[in-house]
């Protein structure tokens, strides 16, 4: 399978990806590639070193438009100006959401509801239960099946003319049930409804349209299949007709129109650039460039397809090794309707997954009883997938004798 893998030789560009350990979060942090190490050690030593403050004027104040245009053409297929690079993903949650429910009940009053179901990440829960208690709106949950998440049918029952905005994540981050996000924007467009989708875990996983599907707004972040690194600041979209209608809450200095005039009023900047608010995470922005290179060099579909081929060969694996250790998927059998990573549960995989780490197999744990295996179409190999499952039922195995007291 490695062999006849057309992105096999990514692999080698990723730091550490030559050891034996098995690298199962690459949608929680991926690995660095190479070539990202070596432009954070020149920029530190070049660019802040040695061009100092001017730095800035020479290529800096530009990186967040230009990496967010590489996102939105890369990335999510999105027309320039639309997708901007800014700050984590829950401040640009917040920015986008708030403004979206306030433009809404100033056209309509009667909208006071945010759409969100049980199951979506912590995160934009968080966040959207502080808007609905700023604004004195009210959440409308969706109860969801940790392992599936939100269907046309159910969302088409939660919307009305009482909601002001429906939120989704397009990759579920347990599950990883892959949202049909035409049809669930179309419904909320059809409730008068705006809807703004959470792309963590789908960029740089699975395509994404995000004009030919008519999304409102996104937001993802990069640290997962981008490759950013730790903290490294997520991206904001905004179709194109509504950046001028909203008013992002967080104003601040960066999104003005003249940011060095410093005047005594905020003037909001034209474009993407009034969802900025403060001075542009410089450093965070580098490494993810690398891994944009490979996305242009390799294209989405056919990551995709990397994608689907290593998800569907760990599920092939369980069933023959860890099913009949009482091991069950909790992730959607249809690949058409399953992400980039795949979770699978037993009581047991909290004290399989601590013992894995020390093993130096790497997966994550995420209640109730799941084992998250993230795998990263770039930089994880067949043969690692394969080591990594046999791992796991060997040490399943070994935890399941110690409970049975014949270990």
């Amino acid at each position: 399978m490695d062999r006849s893998d057309g992105l096999a030789h990514h692999r080698a560009r990723f730091e550490g990806a030559e050891t034996d350990l098995v690298y199962f979060d690459g949608n929680s942090l991926g690995r660095p590639p190479k070539s990202a190490i070596a432009r954070v050690e020149e920029f530190l030593r070049e660019s802040w070193g040695g061009r100092l403050i001017r730095g800035w004027d020479e290529s800096w104040l530009r990186l967040p438009n230009e990496i967010g245009d590489r996102i939105g053409r890369a990335v999510i297929d999105a027309k320039a100006g639309q997708t901007i690079i800014g700050d984590s993903t829950t401040v640009l949650l917040y920015k986008l959401a708030r403004a979206a429910v306030d433009a809404q009940v100033a056209r309509d009053p009667a909208r006071t509801e945010i759409v969100v179901d049980t199951d979506n990440f912590p995160t934009d829960r968080y966040v959207l239960d502080g808007i609905a208690k700023e604004r004195g709106l009210t959440l409308r949950w969706i109860e969801v099946d940790t392992a599936a998440g939100v269907s046309p049918e159910q969302l088409a029952a939660a919307v009305g003319p009482q909601t002001a905005l429906v939120v989704v994540s397009h990759v579920a981050y347990r599950s990883a049930y892959l949202a049909d996000a035409p049809r669930l924007t179309r419904i909320a467009h059809d409730a008068g409804a705006l809807i703004l989708w959470d792309l963590c875990h789908s960029a740089g996983s699975v395509p994404v349209k995000a004009d030919e599907w008519g999304f409102d707004l996104a937001v993802g972040c990069t640290y997962k299949y981008l490759n950013g690194g730790p903290g490294s600041p997520a991206f904001a979209y905004v179709r194109e007709d509504l950046q001028g209608v909203l008013e992002q809450p967080i104003q601040g200095w960066w999104g003005t129109t003249d940011m060095f005039l410093m005047g005594p009023e905020y003037r909001p900047a034209p474009g993407m650039q009034r969802f900025i608010s403060g001075t542009a995470p410089v450093v965070g922005m580098l490494a993810m460039q690398e891994t944009l290179a490979m996305i242009e060099e390799a294209g989405m579909p056919a990551l995709r397809a990397k994608s689907i081929a290593l998800t569907e060969f760990a599920i092939s694996l369980a069933a023959d090794w860890l099913a009949p250790l009482g091991v069950a998927l909790a992730s959607p059998d249809d690949r058409e309707r399953r992400g980039g990573h795949v979770t699978f549960v037993h009581p047991e995989m909290r004290e399989v997954v601590a013992r894995l780490w020390q093993q130096d197999v790497i997966p994550d744990y995420r209640d109730p009883g799941g084992i998250r295996i993230g795998l990263s179409p770039l930089s994880t190999s067949f043969e690692e997938v394969h080591r990594g499952m046999a791992a796991t039922r060997d040490v399943l195995k070994q935890v399941l004798l110690e409970r049975a007291g014949l270990a």
